[in-house]
Parts: C-alpha cells; structure tokens; sequence
C-alpha cells in the first residue's frame, strides 16, 4: 500500500524537513512522518525494509538558496536591494533577511506565499518521482497565484475628480497605497498619472490600477494613451500585454 499525498501530509513533510535537529522517514504504509530518535511505538521497527523511506533533502543552504531566487525575482527595487544586502552578511544571514521583511509587509506576505509554494513544489517533485518508481502517473505542481492572493489585501474606489474624468486609488490599512487617472479628449483617453508607492511596487498593483481604466475605455470605445519612462521596461511589458503599442518617442535636452 502507498501513501496518498494530501495538503495536511504536504505540511507535515515540510515542517520536518525544515527541522534540523531531528532524524526523521515517512512510513509509506500508513502516510506519516516517524521521528526514528523519539519513537514511542511498543516495537522498534525495521527502517530498513522498505517500508520507511526518506524525506526530501533540505538544508540551510537551501533555504538561503531559495531567499536568493526570491529578492533577485523582486520587482520592488527598495526592498530588493534591502533583502541582498542582508543576504551578503558573513553572520546572522537568515535573520537579517527576517528583519527586512519585517519593514515590508507586503512583501513579506509575498514571501511566506512564495517560500510555501517552492517547498510544496519540492515535495511535490519528490513525490513525483517516488510514483515514477511505482508505476504511477505524476500528479501537478502548485499553481502560482502570489500576485493575485497579495493584492486581496488592497482596496480600490474611484478618484474624487471635479470635471468627472476616471480616477482611481488603491488603499491598505486606511492608507493610499498608489492611484491613476486620466483625461478624456477627441475619443481618446490620456493616462496622465499612474503611481505606486515605493513599499508596494511590483505586486501587480500598478496593472490593476491600470485595468480600471481600461473597462471604462473598452465601455466607451475610447482609444488609449500613455507616456512611460525610459527606465519603466517591466511596466512597457504589462502595456504590450493589454494591447498597447508605441507611437512615438519624446526627447528632452536639460540645461
């Protein structure tokens, strides 16, 4: 008989492979993880006879591994530069890097989320290749869903203009976390603001912001325009994927 992998199993294996100070297998008859130094059944039973097997690798260097891909992934060029300077302490690494996080909750959130989802892929890929050996089609990774499940915590309502042109602002915790809008001439609608707070860039909320403006366009047949910085590649990205193209360029010469 072998063990079905479920979500309370998936959390078990990875709360003992982040344990370090423990020897531990998973009994494939009955599901579970056996910690072999504390075992309180009345026999002692033989690891060695295939029934017992062991849990997916995982050290601190993995762990530090893992902390590496996530800031260089960051799209938040404060906290990702906070997050790689406490990577390259010579000590106390795994707490400094939990100190930044601390100072941003939003990406912290963004970590937890991210973290659990490459240690379930992980087990998953474990799992996977332990169903190869028995015979048994693979069962599908982990969806990644980090941007949609952070963005729960924002609240968007429109702008209070006066001249009636679309306005919104994103908020969290009482606060405006960004906000856009726009004007309306000749058919067209200029963006003419679109910003994100510092804290809170590269989780999808400018897109989200940006959509808003988009539903009302498509409503009223509207074309779109939009000026963006050189310096805004990520961003030129999401305007290609709803669609927009580039026009023009605009120089400036400074004195």
């Amino acid at each position: 008989m072998r063990f079905e992998l479920d979500k309370v199993l998936i959390d078990d294996i990875i709360f003992f492979m982040e344990n370090q100070d423990g020897e531990f297998l998973i009994d494939i008859q009955e599901g579970q993880v056996i910690d072999i130094n504390n075992n309180e059944t009345e026999e002692e039973p033989d690891y060695n006879d295939g029934r017992f097997i062991p849990l997916p690798g995982w050290s601190s260097q993995d762990g530090f591994r893992l902390m590496e891909h996530f800031t260089a992934g960051l799209k938040n060029p404060v906290a990702r530069h906070d997050l790689s300077v406490a990577l390259t302490r010579s000590k106390g690494v795994f707490r400094a890097f939990k100190n930044v996080l601390e100072s941003y909750p939003e990406i912290e959130k963004m970590w937890f989320i991210y973290k659990d989802k490459e240690m379930k892929n992980e087990v998953i890929s474990w799992y996977n290749s332990l169903r190869e050996e028995w015979g048994l089609e693979p069962i599908g990774m982990e969806p990644d869903d980090t941007s949609s499940l952070v963005l729960e915590d924002f609240s968007f309502r429109e702008g209070d203009d006066e001249l009636g042109y679309p306005s919104f602002i994103a908020g969290i915790n009482g606060e405006s976390a960004g906000s856009v809008s726009a004007t309306i001439n000749n058919q067209i609608m200029h963006i003419d603001h679109l910003e994100v707070k510092s804290e809170y860039r590269g989780m999808g909320l400018g897109k989200t912001l940006l959509s808003k403006l988009i539903e009302i366009a498509d409503e009223k047949n509207l074309d779109m325009t939009i000026d963006v910085p050189v310096d805004a590649e990520f961003f030129s990205r999401s305007l290609l994927l709803e669609n927009f193209v580039p026009c023009m360029q605009r120089f400036i010469r400074k004195k």
